[in-house]
Order: structure tokens, then sequence, then C-alpha cells
């Protein structure tokens, strides 16, 4: 589905935590990364269970240069993971975070 339609979605009474993954995922294809963390953080006000949402919203906000809010959405990502036994994107959200946590340490010397 295009951009236009889903929003139109939402506007018409549609609206859904799935409705908003999707919509910020076809808005991060056009490099519209501000606008897709917002339909992200609607997805998991909505649906604070929805893994998914978590896992592209720490990519989408790592994407806008916000490392530290990709980290928390990430370490949220992976209790929400636990909790529903979701064990590979708790997987992938673990390697997620190492890289990160590989990026911000200091060289060795």
């Amino acid at each position: 589905m295009d951009i236009t339609s889903l929003e139109k979605m939402i506007t018409t009474g549609r609206d859904s935590a799935m409705l908003r993954l999707s919509l910020a995922r076809a808005l991060a294809q056009e490099d519209r990364v501000s606008e897709a963390v917002k339909h992200l953080e609607a997805a998991v006000e909505m649906n604070p269970d929805y893994t998914a949402a978590w896992k592209e919203l720490g990519h989408q906000y790592l994407a806008d240069k916000r490392s530290e809010a990709a980290r928390k959405a990430w370490e949220q990502g992976l209790k929400v993971a636990d909790k529903n036994g979701d064990k590979q994107a708790g997987k992938e959200m673990t390697v997620f975070l190492r890289r990160l946590n590989k990026r911000s340490s200091p060289p060795r010397t």
C-alpha cells in the first residue's frame, strides 16, 4: 500500500499499531525518518506489547541519529519480546544493542 492510502486509513478511524508500523516502514523507505518515528511512537503507545514496533522504532531512532533513544527502544523491545516469548526478535535486538554499544564505546588503547 502507498503512504496516502495508509494515512487515509488512519483518518477514517481504522487506526491501529500494525497500521502505524506499516506506514512508518513506507515512510522510512522514502527517507522520511522523523515522520516514521512519530508513527512508531504512536504504535508503541497504542500497543506497548508490540515487539515489531519497538524493534523498528530503534532502527528509525538510529537513522535519525538518536542512538540513546534507539538503545532505550531496543531495551524496552527486549523486555516485551521476553514477556511475549518472541525469541527471534529478542535475539535480533540483542545483536542491535551489541553493535550500538561497540560504536558507542571509546577505543581501547
